[in-house]
């Protein structure tokens, strides 16, 4: 059963989407060649303390750092620590947090100092193809509406979508119903409400979508060892509307 939020329930949302969107942005700002991933973390997580907010992702089913820091060709799930960023590469960047009782989930990528322009191109169909998918959770919509338009845009870009790994739903806890995958039929899946809260989030590989957890249980990589990119908000679902959460 997908959870429906109450106005009061919104509010509380909002802030947590404005908090974390804030965070993020301060984090992806400080991105540049020979940083660590485990530096990253560091100032996420001083932001999180000067914020008044928790990791959503720290001890969750075992996870062992406050923020994922996933880059080049790995997919999702990249645990910080000593690897240091260089010049032409990408990273992912997925944070959440938890807020008043109810969580926010986020995820950008971004180049390190100048991309070469296919990767670039990697990034933007990532990120277009959030787009696409948020202007197709309106009330009456199917589930998997998101889903096509997701799946669309990104192989009509000559790219693939990651299979293995879901958006969901989003509130009280950090992962509720629905799983909402990014490649599907139109028109069906459950009917879309008022009151429901997704969070949408393609993971894009340049080359094939198939992927390989490694032996830490947790980063997955992409099976080619090619290069992957992840977008994510968090939506409320309004009668006027989607409406972004965390911006």
């Amino acid at each position: 059963m997908i959870p429906l939020k109450s106005e009061k329930d919104l509010v509380l949302l909002r802030e947590a989407g404005k908090i974390l969107a804030g965070i993020t942005q301060k984090v992806a700002a400080s991105v540049k060649d020979g940083i660590t991933t485990a530096e990253l973390e560091k100032v996420a997580e001083k932001l999180f303390e000067k914020e008044g907010v928790e990791s959503a992702f720290k001890g969750y089913h075992g996870y062992p750092a406050s923020i994922c820091t996933s880059a080049e060709n790995i997919i999702v799930h990249g645990i910080p620590g000593n690897r240091k960023l260089k010049n032409g590469e990408i990273i992912g960047l997925d944070m959440g947090i938890k807020h008043k009782g109810f969580y926010s989930d986020l995820a950008v990528t971004v180049g390190v100092g100048k991309i070469d322009p296919q990767v670039k191109k990697l990034i933007d169909v990532t990120k277009q193809a959030l787009t696409e998918g948020i202007k197709k959770a309106v009330p009456g919509n199917r589930l998997y509406d998101i889903s096509w338009a997701i799946q669309n845009y990104v192989e009509s870009n000559g790219f693939s979508v990651v299979r293995e790994f879901v958006g969901h739903g989003i509130g009280q806890k950090l992962h509720e119903d629905p799983e909402i995958p990014n490649f599907g039929i139109p028109g069906t899946g459950p009917v879309l409400a008022c009151g429901m809260v997704l969070a949408i989030e393609p993971m894009v590989n340049i080359g094939g979508w198939e992927s390989v957890i490694l032996s830490d249980g947790w980063t997955a990589i992409t099976k080619d060892g090619s290069l992957s990119a992840h977008f994510e908000h968090s939506i409320a679902i309004t009668k006027d509307g989607p409406e972004i959460l965390t911006i």
